[in-house]
């Protein structure tokens, strides 16, 4: 009974710490506003709109993080292998002039947009933000196809780009 009792809790810690499998923006994040690059505030939602039929790759990133700045080569690499997906960028960096010299100095190519709060923000609350780089993939039909991944070339990024081609 003791080892069943074990199992059980083992089960059920392993399923509460497992990623969830959203397939939907949550509201907070739809209606979050965020900037344009000549500094025009814009909602997610519309941000989405704007590429509705097309498959994005959503990353999220920062000028400032390390991590962020040593995958754009892999992000560049993923371009060249899917330059048919739109990549949308989503800044979470603190200022405006910080966030525009990052994507100069980085070459960074495709759409971009900044959160207005940061990390721990709406936006990110809303998709669980934990760490920086995020990637996600949104389908041609709107739904999140894949939720979370922290690398550019994870296999579970490149299988779910290659089902959506």
């Amino acid at each position: 009974m003791k080892k069943i009792v074990s199992l059980l809790t083992l089960a059920l810690s392993l399923v509460a710490c497992a990623q969830p499998n959203e397939t939907a923006f949550k509201k907070e994040a739809l209606e979050n506003v965020m900037l344009t690059t000549s500094n025009d505030k814009i909602t997610f939602q519309e941000i989405l709109k704007k590429y509705e039929g097309q498959t994005i790759v959503v990353d999220v990133w920062a000028s400032w993080c390390s991590d962020c700045i040593k995958g754009m080569p892999k992000v560049k690499a993923l371009q060249e292998k899917y330059p048919e997906a739109t990549y949308l960028f989503i800044s979470m960096d603190k200022t405006h002039e910080a966030w525009l010299a990052g994507i100069e100095k980085y070459e960074v190519k495709g759409e971009h947009y900044m959160a207005t709060d940061g990390m721990k923000g709406i936006f990110g609350k809303s998709i669980n933000l934990d760490w920086i780089p995020r990637y996600m993939v949104v389908d041609k039909e709107g739904k999140i196809a894949l939720y979370k991944v922290i690398e550019a070339d994870d296999e579970k990024l490149i299988k779910t780009l290659e089902s959506l081609k």
